[in-house]
């Protein structure tokens, strides 16, 4: 398949159009960070770097620890932030720039997220590491792509919506609900990990259940959220990217799961803003393990 153009945008460089990135850039293993200012400190463990690329709020470097070739890239907030990267890294991995058709042979990605999140369960206390076995999207990005029920937990999906009384509620994006890669969790989680079902939100206030000056729709929310049990399992913490990443991984051929420290306790009501030094010890981790 020959992709348009207005498709496929490649800048005058040969480097795809939001990353500015080139295909001989990308390494088989991606770590994925939200703050730009994050890549540097995953790469400061790097032996050596061969690239370091800005463009918007994602910044991009590629280098070795420990002999493995790991390419560490920025994403900004948000799922839709997400949709761009794993759609660009995929193109870089997978699609000839020359030709503009799809490489015979696919490569498949290794792709790990680390972030910050909001804890929902007593044993999710803020410095506690969780990996998403399973990511919920509140944010509807999934829905636009198809193949979305092949891949999904629909019973899942299904069980929720009716314990948060969202059935027929036209005004909702049908959530989906994604397993991260199986081995992949086993690897990155280790004994040390939680390992859990994860919430992305479609924003950080009202989509969360924070309350400033707007009045939420529904005030109980995370209340519902937090009591949701499915096969014995809970919802352990809220962010706003691994549903995308694991529904776009699994979509596309590539393995790839989130782990998150917790910052806020959202059920004890704490939170933790000195995080930043605890944060690269889940660094170290993940680039030991990846």
């Amino acid at each position: 398949m020959k992709y348009k153009e207005s498709e496929l945008i490649i800048n005058e460089d040969g480097s795809i159009f939001h990353l500015h990135v080139k295909p001989e850039q990308l390494a088989d293993k991606v770590i994925l960070v939200g703050d730009p200012g994050r890549v540097s400190l995953v790469a400061s463990h790097f032996e050596c770097q061969e690239c370091d690329i800005e463009s918007r709020e994602f910044h991009t470097i590629t280098g070795t620890f420990q002999g493995k070739r790991i390419t560490v890239i920025s994403t900004g907030i948000g799922c839709d932030n997400i949709d761009i990267v794993l759609n660009e890294i995929d193109a870089l991995a997978n699609i000839d720039f020359r030709t503009r058709d799809d490489h015979p042979l696919q490569r498949q990605l290794e792709i790990v997220r680390i972030g910050t999140c909001g804890g929902l369960q007593p044993d999710t206390p803020e410095g506690t590491f969780i990996c998403s076995e399973t990511s919920i999207g509140f944010d509807g990005l999934l829905n636009f792509y198809q193949g979305r029920n092949a891949i999904c937990d629909l019973p899942l999906e299904r069980a929720l919506i009716a314990h948060l009384g969202w059935t027929g509620n036209t005004c909702i994006a049908h959530p989906y609900a994604v397993d991260a890669d199986r081995e992949l969790v086993e690897r990155i989680a280790g004994e040390d990990m939680v390992r859990g079902i994860t919430v992305a939100c479609g924003g950080f206030f009202g989509p969360q259940g924070r309350e400033l000056r707007l009045p939420l729709a529904d005030p109980h929310q995370n209340e519902k959220i937090e009591n949701f049990e499915y096969h014995g399992r809970r919802i352990t913490n809220f962010e706003m990217e691994s549903s995308a990443l694991a529904g776009l991984a699994r979509l596309m051929g590539h393995r790839a799961t989130t782990v998150c420290m917790v910052i806020a306790n959202r059920r004890a009501g704490r939170a933790n803003t000195g995080y930043k030094g605890k944060i690269d010890d889940l660094i170290q981790l993940v680039l030991q393990r990846i």
